[in-house]
């Protein structure tokens, strides 16, 4: 066997073995997660080792809980998806808004310092979240601002525009300039030129970047706790969910429940923006 042939077979075989690997380790915890919330305390605490559960086992009280307004005995987290989507899309539309002309203009705007401010820029997002907790929750609060939903979407752009702008910029950088060039022959203009030919051509990149944005916004605790605490009725998920783990009369089959609403909408709209990537992907330039 020449050792071509060898190194094929080999990586072949070992590519699905790291694939299966990466798999395992990536479903079965959410697997478990999931069992875990159609169960009750009680077939829990007999068998909390089982991977399977049986139809008497099964069980959607926790959901039940976990949904219910709290005026009713719940946990409201009807109420918290819908304050966390306000905010995780209000987050990703006031980013996108500062962040695409960001990228452009370092991309393909040439001025002294640059490639300095490019990096500027990703260093921005590497500092601590707690270095601008104290500041921003100053500012905030003089604004009139804290314990609203608004407040905490304007809040998580200085999280996102930094890293947005760097992953956007490096991708606006691959779009050849002639094609830009020949719109501006054709007529067009530089702002035509970005809404006709640029962002169409930059679908896919925006598109993963909005995704990083919503979740990171959907994810976030920190800010989410440090302005809207005194407000329970503006709570994320992220908060309902903490209080849930920190609750000595919640059963862990109804925090596990909560885990698993808190994931379900990310892991949904990944699939549902993969299918829309791809699509973005397949219609190049020579299409446009």
């Amino acid at each position: 066997m020449s050792r071509a042939v060898f190194e094929e077979r080999f990586f072949g075989i070992a590519r699905w073995v790291v694939i299966a690997f990466l798999a395992v380790i990536t479903i079965v915890p959410f697997y478990y997660m999931l069992l875990l919330s159609v169960k009750s305390i009680d077939s829990l605490l007999l068998d909390p080792g089982s991977l399977w559960v049986s139809a008497k086992e099964f069980t959607t009280a926790t959901y039940e809980e976990v949904l219910r307004p709290t005026s009713e005995g719940g946990q409201g987290f009807v109420g918290m998806l819908a304050n966390s989507a306000v905010v995780s899309l209000g987050t990703v539309l006031l980013t996108l808004v500062a962040a695409v002309p960001g990228a452009y203009a370092i991309s393909r705007l040439r001025f002294f310092g640059g490639r300095q401010v490019s990096a500027l820029f990703l260093a921005v997002y590497l500092f601590p979240a707690t270095l601008l907790a104290v500041p921003l929750f100053v500012m905030f609060a003089k604004l009139g601002l804290q314990g609203s939903l608004v407040g905490l979407a304007v809040v998580y752009i200085a999280q996102t525009v930094p890293v947005s702008i760097y992953m956007m910029k490096n991708y606006f950088v691959t779009i050849p300039t002639s094609i830009e060039e020949a719109a501006a022959l054709d007529g067009c203009s530089r702002l035509q030129t970005v809404r006709r030919v640029v962002l169409p051509l930059a679908t896919p990149s925006i598109m993963a970047t909005a995704l990083y944005i919503f979740m990171i916004a959907w994810n976030e605790f920190l800010f989410a706790l440090l302005f809207l605490a005194a407000e329970p009725e503006e709570w994320t998920v992220s908060l309902g969910l903490q209080l849930l783990s920190d609750g000595i009369e919640v059963s862990k089959t109804v925090l596990m429940a909560g885990s698993v609403v808190l994931t379900v909408p990310v892991v949904l709209l990944f699939f549902a923006a993969e299918r829309m990537l791809t699509e973005g992907l397949t219609s190049g330039a020579d299409k446009s």
